[in-house]
């Protein structure tokens, strides 16, 4: 089992800066590396405190020269506010930057907040035909001379600028949730990630599935990788009632994320306050006991009793979600909970 960080700057007031965000996120990853995890994941947002990034990559190539061995991850860009030669050229610039560590995970994009901002308001249900017609061009640019004319995209022979260091490709990842985008990633010799958000774990059998299925359909495809990305907070046994911590504050993350997927609401400034908690009263999910028995919440113990089983199901990365509107200093203690007590389970 590999382990990896998923993390943004994220802001809730104004109290805290952009800086000061953005060198909580640089000590993050240097814990993530110290502790031997694999990957550090940064995400693409548009004009959203709570999801801070414009674009993954100043942030990678910082992170670059900050790091010597852990991975670095853009997760994911959002296809269709990109050019594909732009996506391969700067990704290849990236893993130039980094001596070969760059990943790249790509997806259709979700909040309709940013396809009214980026895309001149495209349903952002369109965005799956991006992704499907961006994946097989960013590697053909990436071997070489390469002239395209689809759908959406076309341009005359072409290339990527640098060309990445790593052979043959860099690692591609498609975020999936339905069966066509597992078979989609399978056929395409991408890895998949795939969050359960707020389900537990058994949607993680449920996606799992999914993803044997496209194995299934696709003999003779070398296997590609599997990762999950979880939510996390850990606390330990003589602190009982620890895990309120981490399911209020995730609870909040949610509802968060409900306002701004909503779409209703005219943010100030980029922030967006949480929904009110009163409209979640018959949504299950939102109840903090459940909260913590869906998410990751709990002692070591429990975390890796619930990570073996992925691993059993056949997971290969487990991704530590870093966002769920704590303060730095808990997000920081369980990060080091985590080092500390769970991954030497699995060395």
């Amino acid at each position: 089992m590999k382990f990896s960080l998923f993390v943004h700057m994220e802001r809730y007031d104004q109290e805290v800066g952009h800086r000061e965000l953005f060198d909580q996120l640089t000590e993050l990853t240097l814990l993530a590396e110290a502790g031997g995890f694999s990957t550090v994941w940064v995400g693409e947002h548009h004009a959203m405190e709570y999801t801070i990034s414009p674009s993954p990559m100043p942030i990678l190539a910082y992170l670059a020269a900050r790091t010597s061995t852990i991975r670095l991850g853009a997760g994911t860009i959002i296809a269709p506010f990109w050019n594909p030669i732009r996506v391969a050229g700067e990704c290849a610039l990236l893993d130039v930057i980094s001596n070969g560590r760059m990943e790249v995970g790509l997806a259709r994009g979700a909040y309709q907040y940013e396809f009214d901002r980026m895309a001149g308001g495209m349903p952002a249900s369109d965005g799956g035909k991006y992704l499907r017609e961006m994946v097989p061009v960013v590697k053909a640019l990436w071997k070489g001379d390469y002239a395209h004319d689809g759908e959406i995209w076309k341009f005359p022979t072409s290339t990527s600028s640098p060309k990445p260091l790593q052979q043959p490709l860099p690692p591609v990842w498609i975020a999936a949730r339905d069966p066509d985008s597992h078979n989609f990633a399978v056929a395409n010799g991408c890895n998949v990630m795939v969050t359960p958000l707020m389900k537990g774990d058994e949607e993680v059998v449920d996606l799992n599935n999914k993803f044997n299925t496209a194995l299934a359909n696709n003999p003779g495809v070398p296997r590609p990788q599997l990762m999950v990305l979880r939510h996390t907070h850990v606390h330990l046994a003589d602190d009982p009632e620890g895990w309120k911590v981490g399911a209020a504050a995730i609870s909040r993350f949610y509802r968060t994320f409900d306002a701004w997927f909503g779409n209703k609401t005219t943010p100030v400034d980029g922030l967006l306050d949480p929904s009110p908690e009163e409209k979640f009263k018959e949504r299950p999910e939102f109840e903090l006991e459940n909260i913590r028995k869906n998410t990751m919440i709990g002692t070591p113990e429990e975390i890796i009793a619930r990570i073996r089983h992925y691993q059993e199901l056949g997971v290969d990365e487990f991704s530590f979600w870093a966002d769920n509107s704590l303060p730095y200093a808990e997000k920081k203690k369980s990060l080091e909970l985590f080092i500390q007590h769970v991954v030497p389970a699995f060395r």
